[in-house]
């Protein structure tokens, strides 16, 4: 049986992908360490994997990290990512690279698992040709961010062009965003010749070209055609999400079968401290409609905080709640509102379920794009829409079948892929 490292960033939206490869491949009899922040040592534990923290001087659980953040949240969205490249990206990165080594030469793994935006394990692959090191896969759990000739660059949620003019704007697009992370891309290179290694091109495409394997946690049908992927790169589907077997149903779960639609918002387990910007606006649209609402806001103190939020004046048809298991709650859900991160859209459309989306930060106008895209919900294009908006697009996606039967038939693409045993192919391949 192979030894598998495995490393995530410490957020929910990055770790808990990992933690469910993790779990898989120590079922399979693989003995796996698991390498990421503080705080997910109970998760990661449950894997059956072996967990090491990171170092406090790079955990965002710490304080000794926190300082990063805050004047993160005043920061215009191109602003914030070349913010995140720096900061939360290239600085930690020899840390995690010193670490990394650190515990190959104690537990000599064949395999190295990150997600995608983990730079830490890049030099690894740039250190040495396959034959000398492990093998190095990453795990997208964001759209992918490499160029290609087929569509816009990464970041503004553009869709793909439909005539040459836009394939032409596209082309200055590319230069313009060279440009505009100019500096960002300059000091992760920086960082990088820190290392030893030397960071082969732009970022954005070095995360897919330097692993040997960039595996993507969606379909086909959910992502924008390109002719020059990299070689490395392959669709595996959607992972399960957590069961939630240990859930306790609430007394109100039986209205979910009501026979009324059931349309359940949230804002995602990142996006989720002012619940003002999409939960309370979906909440006050919906107030009148012959709906079900559950607004699951991932936040122990969520459901007070609606309230305070609404001045105690929450609508009958609102159930609130704060974590809730997808795997248990989309199965009967008519509509999924959300503020567009990528794992809550993967899992509803691996349910079939249609979408209202909305965001402006990291990766969520991409994602929204491409709800959009493969005509499966409506893209409100804002992070704060209007009650008003919310409700007229809600409305078209109940009333309008095709946005569910899309959402049906790429839930049909879904079942066709079983990415646990492509990963774990790859692996024992190695």
């Amino acid at each position: 049986m192979a030894k598998i490292i495995v490393t995530a960033s410490p957020l929910p939206g990055h770790v808990l992908p990992l933690a469910a490869i993790a779990a898989n491949l120590t079922e399979r009899g693989h003995e796996v360490l698991f390498y990421t922040g503080a705080q997910f040592e109970e998760q990661v534990r449950r894997t059956g994997a072996r967990f090491v923290p990171y170092p406090a001087e790079v955990d965002p659980s710490s304080g000794a990290f926190n300082a990063v953040f805050l004047d993160r949240e005043k920061l215009a969205p191109v602003e914030r990512i070349a913010f995140d490249i720096k900061h939360l990206g290239a600085d930690p990165a020899p840390v995690h690279d010193k670490h990394l080594q650190d515990l190959l030469a104690e537990f000599p793994a064949t395999v190295v698992i990150s997600e995608h935006t983990s730079f830490g394990t890049m030099p690894t692959a740039l250190r040495a040709p396959r034959g000398r090191r492990p093998l190095v896969v990453s795990i997208g759990i964001t759209p992918p961010t490499f160029d290609s000739v087929d569509i816009a660059p990464f970041g503004p949620g553009l869709l793909p062009p439909t005539t040459d003019e836009e394939r032409a704007r596209y082309t200055e697009m590319r230069v313009q965003t060279g440009a505009m992370f100019a500096d960002a891309q300059q000091y992760v290179e920086g960082v990088f010749t820190s290392m030893g290694v030397t960071l082969p091109g732009p970022l954005f495409n070095a995360m897919a070209t330097v692993p040997d394997h960039l595996l993507q946690l969606t379909v086909p049908a959910f992502e924008y055609p390109r002719s020059d992927a990299p070689p490395g790169f392959r669709f595996v589907g959607h992972l399960p999400a957590d069961p939630g077997s240990d859930f306790e149903r609430p007394d109100w779960w039986a209205d979910l079968s009501s026979g009324r639609p059931v349309v359940v918002v949230t804002q995602g387990t990142l996006e989720n401290t002012d619940l003002s910007q999409l939960v309370v606006p979906a909440l006050r649209a919906l107030a009148d409609a012959d709906v079900t609402v559950v607004a699951a806001t991932a936040r122990a103190d969520g459901p007070d905080a609606v309230r305070k939020e609404m001045g105690g004046q929450v609508p009958d048809n609102v159930h609130l709640a704060g974590f809730i298991p997808f795997e248990q709650l989309l199965p009967l859900a008519d509509v999924l509102v959300t503020n567009a991160g990528y794992g809550g859209v993967q899992t509803a459309l691996s349910h079939g379920v249609p979408l209202v989306v909305g965001g402006e930060t990291e990766d969520k106008p991409e994602v929204a794009a491409r709800v959009e895209w493969s005509g499966t919900g409506v893209n409100l294009r804002t992070a704060r829409p209007q009650a008003a908006a919310v409700r007229v697009a809600v409305d078209e996606v109940l009333d309008d079948p095709r946005y569910r039967k899309r959402a049906g038939e790429i839930q049909g693409q879904y079942a066709q892929y079983s990415p646990f045993d492509l990963i774990a192919e790859i692996v024992e391949q190695a």
